[in-house]
C-alpha cells in the first residue's frame, strides 16, 4: 500500500458529497462574468463611450482600488477588469471552503479517522480534497471560456486558467493550514484572511499605479490576475506564477501532512482560563461567534470607508451614459444620481450582510450535528434558550455590521451622516427576514437548513445582476430587499419595514416551536 492508495475512491465520495454545493459555486460565478458582456455592451455601445470610460478610470485612484485597472476599449477587456477580481475571490472562497471540509472537518468529526483505518494511503485524503478542489476550478475555466469565447478566444482562455489558477492557490494554502490548526472553523478563518489581505494588497498597490505595475499588486494572487491581461496582450508567462505557488504550497501541504498524527495539529489549542467564564449558554455563544463577528465587523466598516470615498466620484463615472444612470436609479432609486449611488452601495452590503446572518444561525446546525449541542442541553439549559443564545448573535450581529457599515461611509463620505446611517438599519428587516427563513428550516426539516445559502445566493443575485439585466419588476420583487424604501433621497415607507418585521417574528416563532419539538440529529 502506498500513501496514496484509495485516493480515487475518496475523490469520488468527495464529489458525491459535494454534488450540489460545488455546481452552485460554479453556477453563481459563471453567471456574474457571463452576464457582464451584454451588461456592458448595453452601457458602453460604442467604441468612443468605452474610450471615455477607461480614461475617466485611468485616473480615478478609488475605483482602481475597488475592481483594478483596465488594460483595452474591448468588451473582453471591460469584462475582465469589471468582475476579474470578484470572479477570482468567489473562486479562491470556494476552493479553500472544499478542501477544509475534506480534510480539517474529517479530522475534527472523527471520520478521518475511521477511514484511515483502512486501506487508504496517508496522504490519500489531503490529495482527495485538493483533487475535488481542482475539478471544481477546472469547471469553471472551462464555462468562463467557452462562454467569453466570443469576445476573443486567447483572452476567454487566459481569464479562465487565470480564475482557475487563483482558486488553486488558496485551495493549496487551506491545505497548509489545516495542517497547522486543529480547528476547521480556524483553518476557513485564517485561509479567508489571507484572502482577505490579499484583496488589501491588490487595492493598495492598483490606488497608486494605474497599470498594475506597483510591487504591492504584485504581492498578490488577485494581482496576478490582472497582470495577465487578458483580453489585452496576454501576459502568459504570469500563468507560471500561479504553477509555482501551487507547486511549492502543495509540497508544503504534503510534508507537514507527512508529520502528524489524524487530529493533531502544528499549533496546538490555547488551554482556556483557570477559572470558566462559560457559565451560561449566551457566554459560550458569544465564545463560538465572537471571531465571525469582529471579521464582518471590520470588513463592513472598511467597505463603507470604500464606498463612501467613491460617492463623490460616481457621478463623473457615468457621466451622460443614460443607461448607466438607469441601472444606478434602479438599484438605488430616482432622487438624484449621488443618493441613488448611495442607496446602491447601502442596499449591496445589506445583501451581503444576509450573508453573515444565515451562517450565524445556522451555527446552531454545526453544533447539533456535531454533537457539541447535546451535553449543553444535558444541563440546566432549555433548547429555546440555547437556540437564543445564538439567535442574538445572528440579529444583533446584523445590525451592527449595517451600523459600522454607516459609520464607515460617513468616514469616507464625510456628509448625510444620519441619512446614511437610517438607510444602513433599514436594511435589517430584510436581512432578518432571510435570518428567520434559515431558523425555519432548521427548525423544522434539518437537513434542508444548508439550503438557506442558496436562498441567500439567490437574493444576492437578484439584487446584484437583476437591475444590470433589467429583470421584470415580478422577479425583482421576489427578494425582500426590493420592498425597502431607497434611502437616502427617498422617502421612508413604514408599511414595507413593519411588514417584513412582523413576517420574521412569525417565521421566528415557527422555526422554535418546530425545534422544540422534533429530536436532536446527529
Amino acid at each position: 500500500m502506498t500513501t496514496f492508495t484509495g485516493t480515487g475512491v475518496l475523490l469520488r465520495f468527495s464529489l458525491r458529497r459535494d454534488r450540489l454545493l460545488i455546481p452552485v459555486w460554479i453556477a453563481v460565478n459563471a453567471l456574474m462574468v457571463l452576464s457582464m458582456p451584454n451588461t456592458l455592451k448595453t452601457l458602453y455601445g460604442t467604441a468612443a463611450e468605452r474610450a471615455d470610460l477607461v480614461g475617466q478610470l485611468q485616473t480615478n485612484a478609488s475605483f482602481r482600488a475597488l475592481i483594478g485597472p483596465v488594460f483595452d476599449t474591448s468588451i473582453g477587456a471591460l469584462t475582465a477588469w469589471r468582475v476579474g477580481v470578484y470572479a477570482a475571490a468567489l473562486a479562491a472562497a470556494m476552493s479553500l471552503l472544499i478542501v477544509v471540509r475534506h480534510t480539517r472537518d474529517e479530522e475534527e468529526s472523527g471520520r478521518q479517522e475511521l477511514v484511515a483505518s483502512g486501506m487508504v494511503g496517508r496522504r490519500a485524503s489531503l490529495t482527495a480534497a485538493l483533487l475535488a478542489a481542482a475539478t471544481a476550478n477546472a469547471a469553471l475555466a472551462l464555462l468562463i471560456t467557452a462562454g467569453l469565447a466570443g469576445q476573443g478566444a486567447t483572452g476567454a482562455l487566459s481569464f479562465g486558467l487565470g480564475l482557475a489558477g487563483v482558486g488553486m492557490v488558496f485551495a493549496t494554502m487551506a491545505a497548509i493550514v489545516a495542517q497547522l490548526t486543529e480547528s476547521a472553523r480556524l483553518a476557513r478563518g485564517l485561509t479567508a484572511a489571507v484572502l482577505g489581505a490579499a484583496f488589501v494588497l491588490r487595492a493598495a498597490g492598483d490606488s497608486t499605479t494605474n497599470d498594475g505595475s506597483s510591487l504591492l499588486t504584485w504581492l498578490s494572487p488577485l494581482g496576478w490576475l490582472e497582470n495577465q491581461r487578458s483580453f489585452a496582450a496576454e501576459r502568459w508567462w504570469v500563468l507560471l506564477l500561479f504553477a509555482a505557488a501551487v507547486a511549492v504550497q502543495a509540497l508544503i501541504a504534503y510534508e507537514l501532512a507527512g508529520r502528524r498524527d489524524v487530529g493533531m495539529s502544528f499549533l496546538p489549542t490555547r488551554p482556556g482560563p483557570p477559572f470558566g467564564r462559560l457559565g451560561t449558554a449566551a457566554a459560550l455563544a458569544w465564545r463560538l461567534q465572537r471571531g465571525s463577528v469582529l471579521g464582518w465587523s471590520l470588513g463592513f466598516f472598511l467597505a463603507g470607508v470604500v464606498y463612501g470615498g467613491l460617492t463623490d466620484g460616481a457621478a463623473d463615472l457615468v457621466g451622460d451614459n443614460e443607461q448607466a444612470r438607469q441601472i444606478v436609479e434602479r438599484m438605488g432609486g430616482q432622487s438624484g444620481l449621488t443618493d441613488a449611488f448611495l442607496a446602491a452601495m447601502v442596499g449591496m452590503l445589506g445583501l451581503i450582510a444576509a450573508l453573515y446572518v444565515v451562517g450565524s444561525v445556522l451555527r446552531l446546525h454545526g453544533e447539533e450535528t456535531s454533537g457539541r449541542a447535546e451535553p449543553v442541553l444535558a444541563c440546566a439549559v432549555g433548547r429555546l434558550r440555547w437556540a437564543a443564545s445564538h439567535l442574538t448573535i445572528a440579529f444583533a450581529g446584523s445590525a451592527l455590521i449595517m451600523l459600522l457599515a454607516g459609520l464607515g461611509f460617513a468616514v469616507g463620505y464625510g456628509k448625510e451622516i444620519a441619512p446614511i446611517l437610517g438607510a444602513c438599519l433599514v436594511q435589517l428587516p430584510a436581512v432578518w427576514l432571510i435570518g428567520a427563513l434559515t431558523l425555519l428550516l432548521y427548525g423544522l426539516a434539518p437537513r434542508l437548513a444548508p439550503a438557506a445559502w442558496g436562498i441567500a445566493v439567490a437574493i444576492l443575485l437578484i439584487g446584484w445582476v437583476g437591475p444590470a439585466l433589467n429583470a421584470p419588476q415580478i422577479v425583482l420583487d421576489l427578494s425582500p430587499f426590493g420592498h425597502l424604501p431607497k434611502l437616502p433621497g427617498g422617502g421612508m415607507e413604514w408599511g414595507p419595514v413593519l411588514a417584513l418585521t412582523g413576517l420574521t417574528v412569525a417565521l421566528v416563532g415557527a422555526g422554535l416551536a418546530g425545534l422544540r419539538r422534533r429530536d436532536l440529529t446527529t
